[in-house]
């Protein structure tokens, strides 16, 4: 799914942070930057990743960049080493060894080699790098660029190395770009299980000059409650897989058994039963189609059914699930270079478990849930690594109910992206949303979130979007780990532009180190109680709170106990904090109304509160009409000195002069109102500007602002063009 096309107002943009990391054994380990500390969040993987810029480079190191577009931004720790031909990288590798995978990548339209040496000593064997899988245009998406820039190839050295070994890298005859390399200890190819068909014995051709797709065919068919055995070997399967039921199919391992397809598996309804294992499928798709079901898998594997030890490359979409999936389980699998998505549960999936995945470099959600048709229940996505989804979100969940994310370990997410999105974006109907708990626990998330072209303003690293409707279910949000965010760390939005509120959240147990601006970015009405959340290295402030649209209502933080370091509020929601600005001192003459949630005991037909707070004098609230008192209440977000207040309607000459009877009452908690200024009459005249001012007491203080108007000699309501409100004198 690409996420959040939305129409929120526009404000602002950021700068780069960035630190390397390593990935094993579901560990995130610094390498040259002490941001991230081990945690235990993530997938149990088979090899350690190591950063091309804390390696040794006769290159030049790109980054840190968090811009849209740019190569680093897409780079894994927003860094990487770039080389020229007879430039070199050198690693010194972490662990035994005899295989590598590189993420790298080269200028549009161009492909060369990478010489391989192993303790100084140049290899028989060299990585082809390509662009064909990369360069992504997906214009009809909003707020899209070009992207898509990395690949990944992966080589057998043929040679054992140990920890402590280098392993170099020389670009020969094409500039390139690496990011990431991965060193990993392959076993021996397995052997044929007892008693199953090998689709070499059905005609097909292990060197991939022939087509197998019949001898395929043929050997699921024999195979019919059994296993298909896939030998070592190239093969080449040209058209789908369909009346998958009843079988396994098992290659010698995910390096030795290779398809190549681009559509393996399409069809809508299995009895199940199906088991993939312990084979990769490599595709040639090139570019997004999304009418196009370039997936690995499309449509329904049946009840009980499983995924595992699958190495899945070059295709549009990992696994695009609709129909019956019912106890599905997906594991130990690589899903890497898509197009789109990783993997999507398309509604309807009922207890399915996808858990101890690496994904890297989507061009989409990398996994997502979309409660499409029926909703997705009782699902799980749990110890995944996820990294650099380049068009979306880390995980999504788009409706459903009683679903869980848990223990994932995400980073990297770029361009309208956050590292976990809670959503009621619904893209199509009819949509499922959210409903019964969804239970977000131990995650960590490391530079995650994005500007948003198309808000122009940032998204969260944890993001609970309330996009198409609000929220109403339980959303349990526990034991988080936020590093090194762009932006914030928790934002709750309505994506849509609508102001659908966010309720029942509760955030217990977090810890947010390094956040760009803020902790809490709330735009939109509703609450969350947080609990035991710790902050250090803040950007900006703790807390922006500036639901939107205006007048849309309030947003409630309750501080449940045992937080720290994030009792600040940016007050300034006429502009966005910038990333690592720290707390400024905003301008004391500002207009603390402007743009702040205002609400009012009736109005008529379009001449809503929020008018009355756009910054526009011209636009204005008119109360029901005849029904004085009537009364418009504005809320500044937090307490206030407050000296004056202006009060405007239409400078239009075509408004005749008026004496509206107002008084002035202000709160600081919501709970009870206190007279400031008791009822007086005020003359508005066009001749004047239609303008009139309200001195307050010096000690006046106030979170909340009610103005309740009496009487109107212009008209039988009360009206009012603007509110300003100010600090000063």
């Amino acid at each position: 799914m690409h996420g959040t096309t939305g129409t929120l107002a526009a404000r602002r943009r950021l700068s780069a942070i960035g630190a390397a990391v390593a990935l094993a054994a579901g560990t995130l380990v610094a390498l040259g930057a002490p941001a991230a500390q081990a945690v235990t969040a993530g997938a149990d993987l088979p090899f350690t990743s190591v950063e091309a810029e804390s390696a040794t480079t006769t290159g030049t190191t790109i980054g840190p960049d968090y811009t849209q577009g740019t190569l680093a931004s897409e780079a894994s720790g927003r860094q990487a080493v770039r080389l020229e031909a007879g430039q070199r990288v050198e690693f010194t590798v972490p662990r035994a060894a005899n295989a590598l995978t590189v993420a790298y990548s080269v200028p549009d339209g161009q492909s060369g080699t990478l010489d391989v040496y192993v303790n100084g000593t140049k290899l028989d064997r060299s990585l082809t790098v390509t662009s064909t899988y990369s360069y992504i245009d997906t214009g009809w998406i909003p707020g899209s660029t070009t992207h898509h820039f990395y690949d990944n190839a992966r080589l057998l050295l043929g040679r054992d190395v140990q920890a402590g070994d280098t392993v170099t890298l020389q670009a020969t005859d094409v500039q390139v770009t690496v990011d990431v390399a991965d060193f990993e200890q392959v076993a021996a190819a397995a052997g044929q299980p007892a008693g199953s068909v090998s689709v070499t014995d059905k005609g097909a051709d292990p060197t991939g000059q022939g087509d197998s797709t019949q001898a395929f065919r043929d050997a699921i068919a024999a195979a019919q409650g059994g296993t298909v055995w896939i030998p070592p070997g190239d093969y080449r399967v040209t058209g789908p897989l369909g009346g998958v039921q009843n079988v396994t199919l098992q290659g010698a391992g995910s390096w030795y058994s290779v398809v190549h397809s681009s559509h393996f598996i399409d069809q809508t309804d299995s009895a199940g039963h199906v088991h993939l294992k312990d084979f990769a499928v490599i595709g040639e798709v090139t570019e997004r189609v999304d009418s196009s079901p370039d997936n690995f898998v499309n449509g329904s594997l049946g009840p009980d059914s499983s995924v595992s030890g699958m190495w899945i490359q070059h295709v549009k979409v990992g696994l695009w699930l609709t129909g019956t999936n019912d106890n599905l389980v997906v594991e130990n699998n690589r899903i890497l270079d898509t197009t789109a998505d990783g993997l999507n549960l398309n509604g309807t999936a009922k207890n399915v478990t996808v858990r101890n995945n690496f994904l890297r470099n989507q061009g989409d959600d990398a996994l997502a849930m979309w409660s499409l048709y029926a909703p997705d229940t009782d699902c799980t996505f749990e110890n995944n690594t996820i990294t650099q989804p380049n068009l979306a979100n880390g995980i999504a969940i788009y409706g459903g109910t009683d679903i869980t994310v848990k223990g994932n370990l995400i980073s990297d997410t770029n361009a309208l992206g956050s590292g976990i999105a809670i959503s009621n974006q619904k893209f199509a109907e009819p949509f499922h949303p959210l409903s019964g708990t969804i239970t977000v626990d131990g995650n960590t998330l490391v530079r995650t979130g994005a500007l948003n072209p198309n808000w122009g303003h940032p998204m969260g690293a944890l993001r609970v979007d309330s996009y198409d409707s609000a929220i109403e279910a339980q959303v349990r949000i526990t034991d988080t780990t936020i590093t090194d965010s762009p932006y914030s760390a928790f934002e709750f939005v309505s994506g849509g532009g609508q102001g659908h509120a966010v309720k029942n959240v509760t955030v217990d147990g977090a810890t947010v180190r390094n956040t760009g601006t803020v902790v809490v970015q709330a735009e939109v009405p509703g609450e969350a109680t947080f609990r035991n959340v710790t902050a250090t290295g803040t950007g900006a402030a703790g807390i922006y709170n500036c639901p939107f649209p205006t007048g849309s209502g309030s947003f409630t933080v309750t501080d449940g106990g045992g937080n720290s370091g994030w009792d600040t509020t940016w007050s300034d929601c006429s502009s966005w904090p910038q990333p690592g600005q720290g707390d400024v001192e905003p301008d004391p003459n500002r207009n603390l109304a402007q743009g702040r949630p205002a609400t009012a005991t009736g109005s008529q037909d379009v001449y809503t509160p929020d008018k009355a707070v756009d910054g526009d004098a011209t636009t204005y609230w008119e109360s029901a009409n005849n029904a004085f008192p009537q009364s418009l209440t504005v809320d500044l977000g937090a307490p206030q000195t407050v000296r004056r207040l202006v009060l405007k309607l239409p400078p239009s000459p075509d408004w005749g002069a008026r004496t509206q009877t107002i008084a002035v009452l202000a709160s600081t908690d919501g709970s009870s109102f206190s007279t400031v200024v008791g009822p007086q009459d005020h003359r508005f005249d066009p001749a004047t500007g239609n303008t009139v001012t309200v001195n307050l007491p010096g000690d006046t203080s106030l979170r909340l602002l009610r103005l309740t108007v009496s009487a109107n000699t212009g008209w039988p309501a009360g009206q009012l063009g603007e509110v300003e409100v100010y600090a000063t004198a």
